[in-house]
């Protein structure tokens, strides 16, 4: 077994969900060791976390920049070799940027930054720091969304015509009719969050997903937003209706206010041959559509799956895997690429998505201000 790749996690603490998440994620595959913090603005904070967490104190630092400072007086042979960045998405740019500059591998949550020019800017620094790059697209990690995208890149779908995406869920409905609480939620602070709520926070994986499912790419988008009051900046639903060529039409349907809901993300993809769909609260059912044949059922973890879709798989067929696995699987392709061990393309997002994702929910908020109007998605 290789060395433990040494990780360092920013933000991540106390209840955080995103916290757990990465790192139950990173001790999945036995691949990291994670051997310094800032879990919370607050340095007490972040000590207690640590000791309740059981992770040594002594690299637990007060703010990220002396973590930077502290972690490069180390032997390169002990220092952090790759960061987690789990923080509120304004911090994402300038935490990811001074980490490529000082040569650290990267892990961020999406959206990678807060603007599609900030983007532009880390695919820059990262073009010569030549270092790893993951954004945490988790669902992407999921086996059976993998069997997928392998399955239609073998044809099995033929030409693809119309591909159709959702993201549900309805945890700010209680929120936003109240104008006291809205205001203290940050993803509805443009000034924490960026331009977009709903399809920065969500709407941009169900975005995601496309792209990484069929291996097109989005060329033009029309969105319409709702914001519900009149004094609310961001958007808390959307509809974005995409093409991805001449002939190949599709939609984006996000909302946080679909009440009820709990974390309905669907995509569905329909081709010449048949069609395929998958549901992230059944992530173990990628269902085959076919219209002389009944639906078919595939599984994970059968001999029939993809090697990328048994890469991913832990346990055999018939136990149920979930998001700390999918998360896992990110994790596990990551730790190949900071080994230079060979990996399939598909084992994790790349810089690549997240400037794509960022390009999207610019262009969507553009749409929307202009009217409601057709834009290009120009690289």
């Amino acid at each position: 077994m290789p060395k433990k790749i040494r990780l360092g996690i920013l933000g991540g603490g106390g209840d955080s969900l995103i916290g757990v998440l990465h790192r139950v994620a990173s001790f999945i595959n036995d691949n990291y060791e994670i051997v310094g913090a800032v879990f919370n603005p607050n340095f007490e904070d972040s000590l207690d976390f640590a000791k309740e967490i059981d992770i040594p104190t002594n690299r637990i630092y007060k703010d990220f920049d002396t973590l930077i400072e502290e972690e490069l007086k180390l032997p390169e042979e002990e220092r952090i070799q790759v960061c987690s960045i789990l923080t509120p998405n304004f911090l994402h740019f300038p935490m990811a940027k001074k980490l490529l500059e000082n040569g650290f591998h990267v892990i961020c949550e999406k959206p990678m930054t807060t603007t599609y020019e900030e983007a532009k800017i880390l695919q820059e620094i990262l073009a010569k720091a030549g270092t790893v790059f993951a954004v945490t697209h988790t669902y992407t990690g999921y086996p059976m969304v993998r069997q997928m995208r392998e399955m239609i890149k073998e044809g099995v779908l033929g030409k693809i015509h119309k591909v159709d995406a959702q993201y549900y869920q309805g945890w700010i409905n209680p929120i936003i009719h109240d104008k006291e609480k809205r205001s203290t939620v940050w993803r509805l602070d443009p000034k924490k969050a960026g331009i977009s709520s709903c399809m920065g926070d969500i709407g941009v994986h169900a975005f995601n997903m496309i792209e990484y499912t069929t291996g097109l790419q989005v060329k033009s988008l029309l969105c319409d937003f709702n914001y519900l009051y009149a004094d609310n900046q961001m958007d808390v639903d959307g509809t974005v209706l995409l093409r991805m060529g001449e002939h190949v039409k599709g939609l984006v349907r996000a909302s946080q206010v679909a009440t009820g809901e709990e974390n309905n993300l669907t995509i569905a993809i329909y081709g010449e041959k048949g069609g395929l769909r998958w549901e992230q609260e059944n992530p173990n059912y990628l269902y085959k559509l076919n219209d002389p044949e009944p639906l078919q059922v595939l599984k994970p973890g059968h001999a029939y799956n993809s090697e990328l879709s048994l890469d991913g798989t832990k346990l055999p067929p018939g136990h149920p895997e979930g998001i700390f696995d999918a998360m896992a699987n990110i994790y596990l392709g990551v730790a190949r690429a900071i080994r230079g061990e060979k990996y399939n393309s598909g084992e994790f997002p790349t810089m690549t998505d997240g400037v794509r994702g960022l390009n999207f929910i610019e262009n969507t908020v553009a749409s929307h201000k202009q009217g409601n109007v057709w834009v290009d998605m120009v690289d």
